[in-house]
């Protein structure tokens, strides 16, 4: 993680003769992050871009995301919004991160008959948006994925409340962990991303490594 720290040093003098020198230097670039509080407390994510245009270090993108700011619905009340207006089974939420978009939470919901649709929920827990996903196209792997998560004792829901306590969750959604479908959760927690997968039937919350 990126951090702008602002760095100020004061040094004083008592001169002879009732003379003060003062010496300061500081550093004008100012950057503040409020971290999530516990329990999950949802994120809304913003870039923390470093000015210098001399830092070409590789990893910039990935490092964009992890200045965070609480506020907002959590993944959990914005999936329950969602289902309060279409029924059915959750199968990915995510927050929204770019530009005026930022701070809503995109969740799918495939229903009963097999329609699957968008909903957005906003950063005040309202649905904006519902909307069928016309371009439906699913193989074997969809099938089973989708077959497991709609029969899973811990919904989408659930997976968030588990994987709160990790930090503040800003997506969840069906995954393949080893051959096995679970739910893949997103967290972050003082700047830090961590990716987690939780068993669809105890919801036991494993911490996902990089291959």
């Amino acid at each position: 993680m990126k951090r702008n720290i602002v760095i100020a040093t004061l040094t004083a003098a008592a001169l002879a003769g009732g003379t003060v020198a003062a010496f300061a230097v500081g550093d004008d670039e100012k950057a503040a992050a409020a971290r999530p509080g516990a329990g999950g407390a949802n994120v809304q994510v913003v870039d923390d871009r470093d000015d210098d245009a001399t830092d070409d270090r590789s990893d910039d993108a990935a490092e964009d995301r992890t200045a965070v700011r609480a506020g907002g619905v959590t993944a959990a009340e914005a999936i329950a919004a969602a289902l309060r207006h279409t029924s059915g089974t959750v199968v990915s939420a995510e927050l929204d991160d770019d530009g005026g978009d930022a701070g809503t939470w995109g969740v799918d919901v495939v229903r009963d008959d097999g329609a699957e649709y968008g909903v957005e929920v906003s950063a005040d827990g309202k649905v904006l948006d519902a909307q069928r996903d016309t371009d439906e196209e699913s193989d074997s792997e969809d099938r089973a994925e989708l077959a497991a998560l709609k029969g899973a004792k811990f919904d989408a829901r659930d997976a968030a409340l588990a994987a709160a306590a990790k930090g503040a969750v800003t997506e969840v959604g069906g995954d393949d962990e080893n051959g096995a479908v679970v739910w893949g959760v997103e967290t972050v927690k003082d700047g830090v991303t961590s990716e987690w997968a939780v068993a669809l039937d105890t919801g036991k919350v494993t911490k996902v490594t990089a291959d």
